[in-house]
């Protein structure tokens, strides 16, 4: 069966007000639209029409899982859609974060379940039991931190940037993580002695994996006091700077430390919503818990390519996990292309027109607009005018 499934907005503070008004053609509201929801994610699921109805998709999976989800599905991830579907248009950086893996995830979640702690707490880290993995596309320019950097990669910075010398003693006497551990327990004092120095030099004014640029950039942007500075800005300095074209990919492993930049992308992950935050950001961190469970190691990000400019079959965007696979198709006006999956499915329609059939009946969907395909149901989509759509599912 096929529906039709409507995204809800998350008005975060970081988020843009115009990319996603103007991809659902509506006029920009005075909130900021950061987030575009696919999914049951009880914080903010979908709506779909189905059967007479518009129902949060949370509720119509719990009136009907045998008919909204496979049995192997049901099986190994319970009654519940194992991913969440996401456009994000970030305005200001995010947090600097990570996410548990899915055995920390359960026991996190099982000891502040105990500790009374509601879920919806500001100070909750774990407001369910799942992990984290995320894979991401670019839907054009795309500026994030990933990882930690290479050491040698890490001392060059530091090379250049005198006040930072004691990072690199730190880093060289005790390791990364003890290192990076002392760092975000720095008092302000030191935070200070380190980064005071940095602000004095001239801004540059081209965006680059230049660590200065997104240190001045995020202090004023984020209204950040240079006298009392976030320890997430020496995160500039310590973690892999990415610059993403339209097209590519990246895969975010549990427990890697990441934040997006500046930028919009399409974002697909295993449905949690268990974030540790490390800086730059007003809401809760729990350094304690984000140090226990963070990966220290240094990683060279891998970009996964875009599909040829030629290419209007399905372009799969691997990740090593089995709560999703994430892949696009890009087709011209005109163009038609049969799809089948074992699996429940949502299709997001990101330009132009696309009809999609299944037997007799039919949804056309515009920019933003999504379906839902139930386990086994084979379509057509039908393309008018170009279109760029994204097919989100689990193995």
């Amino acid at each position: 069966m096929l529906y039709r499934l409507h995204g809800t907005i998350q008005p975060y503070a970081w988020g843009g007000h115009d990319y996603i008004p103007q991809l659902l053609r509506r006029e920009p509201g005075d909130q900021p639209a950061a987030e575009l929801w696919f999914g049951d994610h009880p914080q903010a699921p979908s709506t779909i029409e189905a059967d007479g109805r518009l129902l949060p998709l949370d509720t119509w999976i719990a009136e009907n899982p045998a008919r909204a989800l496979s049995a192997q599905s049901r099986q190994r991830f319970g009654n519940r859609l194992p991913f969440l579907l996401k456009i994000l248009d970030v305005r200001l950086p995010l947090s600097i974060q990570l996410h548990p893996d899915k055995a920390q995830a359960e026991a996190g979640y099982a000891r502040e379940e105990a500790a009374g702690i509601t879920r919806d707490a500001a100070t909750r880290n774990y407001p369910d039991d799942n992990h984290k993995p995320e894979s991401m596309i670019a839907l054009g320019d795309f500026w994030l931190l990933h990882g930690f950097a290479p050491l040698d990669t890490i001392y060059r910075r530091i090379d250049s940037r005198p006040s930072l010398a004691p990072l690199a003693a730190l880093i060289s006497a005790h390791g990364l993580l003890d290192a990076y551990t002392r760092i975000m327990q720095a008092t302000p004092a030191a935070l200070a002695a380190w980064l005071n120095p940095l602000f004095t030099r001239p801004a540059p004014q081209d965006v680059s994996t230049d660590p200065d640029y997104w240190l001045h950039y995020a202090t004023r942007a984020m209204h950040i006091d240079p006298a009392r500075p976030d320890p997430g800005l020496l995160s500039f300095y310590l973690f892999n700077i990415v610059h993403m074209k339209a097209g590519e990919g990246i895969f975010q492993r549990a427990r890697l430390p990441h934040a997006y930049l500046r930028g919009q992308n399409i974002e697909l992950m295993a449905a949690s919503n268990n974030v540790l935050r490390a800086g730059l950001t007003p809401k809760h961190i729990d350094i304690g818990e984000l140090l226990r469970i963070v990966d220290a190691n240094p990683v060279n990000p891998a970009i996964l390519a875009p599909p040829a400019s030629h290419e209007h079959a399905p372009h799969a965007y691997p990740a090593p996990v089995d709560d999703y696979t994430l892949t696009t198709v890009r087709l011209p006006d005109g163009m038609n292309l049969p799809l089948a999956n074992p699996e429940a499915t949502i299709l997001l329609n990101l330009e132009g027109r696309l009809r999609v059939t299944a037997g007799e009946h039919s949804l056309e969907l515009r920019g933003g607009e999504a379906a839902y395909l139930t386990p086994g149901t084979p379509v057509h989509l039908d393309a008018h005018e170009g279109c760029y759509i994204v097919i989100a599912s689990n193995r």
